[in-house]
């Protein structure tokens, strides 16, 4: 199925409300950064309530709409620079509790699994590899999470950018580390939206 819609629910797990409603967001983060093309540095994502967010700026219910009770708005955090390792960078984050949730895209290059092989043991190396290897491929991912654990995932590969891939543990390392932002009993510092 090729579409820009985002990706069905599975039927083997019905999502409830939110797990619907951070799917929607995800899929509207995803167009937002898709505009302005490839090649772009990660982005960071504040997922809030939109119901919430418009009670407490009133003056942005003109630009904003409740589609559902759950809906979720993104505030992105365009403040955040990725740095020399992203895990270190997001593992220094935490989020206020009006935030709901937080969703980051990014951009990775990989190889299909008949090259695995080919692949060299240092990190480096490998990726230089990649980079320039003529069958890489590049895909955008934007991945999400809520405080009550939902998560979820959506990618764009550049050679097929009518598709919107999409599911639980598309990136669950990636979803880990970011649902760690959200626990307010680690000591760090960083986006408070």
């Amino acid at each position: 199925m090729l579409s820009d819609d985002p990706p069905a629910p599975s039927p083997a797990s019905e999502p409830d409300a939110d797990h619907d409603a951070l799917i929607a967001s995800l899929a509207e983060i995803e167009r937002h950064v898709g505009r302005l093309g490839w090649d772009q540095p990660a982005r960071l994502f504040a997922l809030v309530r939109t119901d919430e967010l418009v009670a407490a700026e009133p003056a942005l219910a003109e630009h904003l709409t409740v589609t559902a009770p759950d809906a979720l708005s993104s505030i992105e955090q365009e403040d955040f620079r990725e740095g020399e390792d992203l895990q270190t960078t997001l593992e220094r984050i935490q989020w206020s509790e009006a935030v709901a949730g937080c969703a980051l895209s990014v951009e990775r290059s990989f190889l299909p699994a008949t090259f695995e092989g080919e692949l060299p043991g240092e990190a480096d190396e490998a990726a230089r590899l990649v980079a320039t290897h003529p069958q890489r491929q590049d895909m955008r991912v934007v991945v999400g999470v809520l405080r009550n654990g939902s998560a979820h995932g959506v990618g764009r590969l550049r050679t097929h950018p009518e598709e919107l891939l999409g599911g639980p543990d598309l990136v669950p390392a990636l979803a880990r580390i970011l649902a760690g932002t959200l626990q307010a009993d680690i000591p760090r510092s960083g986006p408070r939206s």
